[in-house]
């Protein structure tokens, strides 16, 4: 058992949304560092089964920080104390033998429990669907690579596009904005030439299904941007900002003259 770790862990537990929570203590022993966070747990959940007891329930799937599922608050924070990785990313050697670890589930109306640690996150595929799409056909590879486009948007197109809707943002922020998921969604349709038809109506409808959905608003924070696993930016908000402004100014336009831009 040399070089393996002790430790406590205080788990939130909750039977579903309408039930109360608590935090109950854990011991985690034979830990080795170069465990992943999930594979602590499932070690924990092993022993829980055998004395038959119910296991802790969370978020996982790929277990290779590309799925956005392992949605944990670890120690005051989404994903634990590492920047730009996922839960599944972080490794045990984050730790030191003996400490006392707090897990959470993501924090947000927005966001119901499920169970424990599992959280209902079905609000952010309610914004994709209300207008993250592009109706162009742009045929096969070579119609689409004819299309030129500047490198700088494509970087920035594609940097927006790395987002994995695991909520975090959500999570860091005090108000549970969903500001940086929607406006990565929108920017990475919305700086491409393939976007344009659908831009103003994009980013309308996608706005307004955030609001429904009860997220708060921005307040400039920064927290998001400080704790996504992808390093999405907040340039991201600041380019749906000026999306739906100029969205309700050709909303207005149209409304006045019977044609423009709308």
């Amino acid at each position: 058992m040399s070089g393996h770790m002790n430790l406590t862990l205080k788990v939130w537990r909750q039977k579903n949304t309408q039930t109360a929570g608590k935090f109950v203590t854990y011991k985690a022993e034979g830990i080795s560092p170069d465990m992943s966070f999930l594979e602590m747990l499932d070690v924990v959940n092993e022993s829980l089964i055998k004395k038959q007891e119910d296991p802790i329930h969370f978020d996982h799937d790929c277990r290779e920080g590309i799925c956005g599922m392992c949605s944990l608050y670890i120690n005051g924070r989404p994903h634990g104390p590492k920047r730009a990785i996922t839960t599944c990313q972080l490794h045990m050697r984050s730790f030191s033998d003996g400490e006392t670890i707090t897990i959470e589930p993501w924090r947000s109306a927005a966001f119901p429990i499920v169970k424990d640690l599992a959280t209902d996150r079905s609000a952010f595929d309610r914004i994709q669907q209300a207008g993250g799409f592009i109706s162009v056909n742009t045929g096969g590879v070579p119609d689409a690579n004819s299309t030129l486009i500047p490198k700088v948007i494509a970087d920035e197109a594609f940097n927006s596009a790395t987002c994995i809707g695991c909520g975090a943002c959500v999570a860091a922020c005090k108000n549970a904005s969903a500001m940086l998921f929607t406006s990565a969604k929108i920017t990475q349709l919305g700086l491409l030439p393939q976007g344009q038809p659908e831009r103003w109506s994009r980013v309308q409808a996608m706005v307004n299904q955030m609001d429904e959905e009860g997220f708060g608003n921005c307040t400039n924070t920064g927290a998001c941007e400080a704790e996504c696993p992808k390093e999405i930016t907040l340039m991201n908000i600041s380019r749906m900002n000026n999306d739906f402004f100029s969205a309700e100014l050709f909303r207005e336009e149209h409304t006045h003259d019977g044609g423009g831009n709308g």
